[in-house]
């Protein structure tokens, strides 16, 4: 029986998921922030997803 198998190209989709549900979390616990604090961090969470969904759609798995 073959017991190899490649992990390595599962680590990159692995690792994106991950953080776009840290990052899903984190924008669901922005009306626990004061209103500065909110619409400063809102931006950055925004354009995080952006770039990690933009990089999941460029793999090839």
């Amino acid at each position: 029986m073959d017991m190899s198998f490649d992990f390595q190209p599962v680590y990159p989709h692995h690792d994106l998921l991950v953080e776009i549900g840290e990052v899903e979390m984190a924008m669901d616990h922005l009306n626990d922030y004061a209103d500065d604090d909110r619409d400063s961090l809102q931006p950055d969470l925004e354009s995080r997803m952006q770039s990690l969904l933009e990089a999941l759609d460029h793999l090839a798995i």
